[in-house]
């Protein structure tokens, strides 16, 4: 699910793949719905392609997702209670324990916290992979031997 949903830089909030154009993509807003155009010169990430920097390996950010999902119980969280660098620091540590904290800054651990609240929000709380690779079966049709 989180390849369908992008983040486009300059643009607040996340947005749908609707679909593919010559040179643009149409995405649908989460929080209204609005349809809009996103051009080939827009900056459009994928939550899905984006990873946290760990002192080891880079961690997806469906994982991190997942672990703040089983950690809040899929439920939204406040954001004021997460204001200050040492609540930033020590929310990052609760949901990934090796998470390297001179390259993750305080920006992007407000910006996970906003991203998965927007999620809930939509009703979306999978973040696995697992769930990514069902979704692409689904779209497959069957065959019959």
């Amino acid at each position: 699910m989180l390849k369908k949903i992008l983040s486009i830089s300059g643009r607040p909030g996340l947005f749908k793949l609707v679909a593919y154009g010559k040179n643009m993509l149409l995405v649908e807003g989460l929080a209204d719905g609005k349809r809009l155009p996103i051009h080939s010169r827009e900056r459009v990430m994928s939550l899905g392609d984006i990873s946290i920097y760990t002192e080891g390996e880079d961690v997806p950010l469906s994982q991190v997702l997942e672990n703040v999902g089983k950690k809040f119980e899929n439920k939204a969280i406040d954001t004021k209670a997460y204001s200050t660098p040492d609540q930033l620091h020590e929310f990052m540590g609760s949901v990934l324990e090796n998470w390297d904290s001179e390259r993750v800054h305080n920006s992007d651990i407000k910006k996970v916290i906003a991203w998965y609240n927007i999620l809930v929000e939509n009703g979306i709380t999978d973040f696995t992979a697992k769930g990514e690779e069902e979704e692409n079966t689904e779209d497959t049709p069957a065959t019959e031997e």
